[in-house]
């Protein structure tokens, strides 16, 4: 994945290397640009991007409010047990 100037060039690139949740990349490029460049420059995400950005960031607010690390009690809990559960018994069923 690659984020590319208005002329065409690449600025940033990453090797994606992990299935699913692919959003992250595009994420991780954006920030690293954002710290390099001027706060008064204008800059602009096309729709094939966008528009998913855009329509996960409306979910972001409420994972970030309900997060396990986010509130004491919990540790270092992700409150992920339940998928790596699921992906640990995946293979003891047939795919249909």
């Amino acid at each position: 994945m690659a984020v590319i100037c208005r002329h065409d060039r690449v600025l940033r690139m990453v090797n994606m290397t992990t299935a699913g949740e692919k959003q992250y990349y595009a994420v991780a490029l954006l920030s690293s640009l954002f710290e390099e460049l001027p706060s008064w420059w204008r800059l602009g995400v096309l729709y094939d991007i966008a528009c998913v950005l855009h329509r996960s960031m409306s979910k972001w607010p409420c994972q970030c409010m309900y997060h396990p690390q986010k509130h004491k009690g919990f540790g270092f809990s992700d409150g992920e047990g339940c998928e790596t559960c699921w992906g640990a018994l995946k293979k003891l069923a047939p795919v249909l």
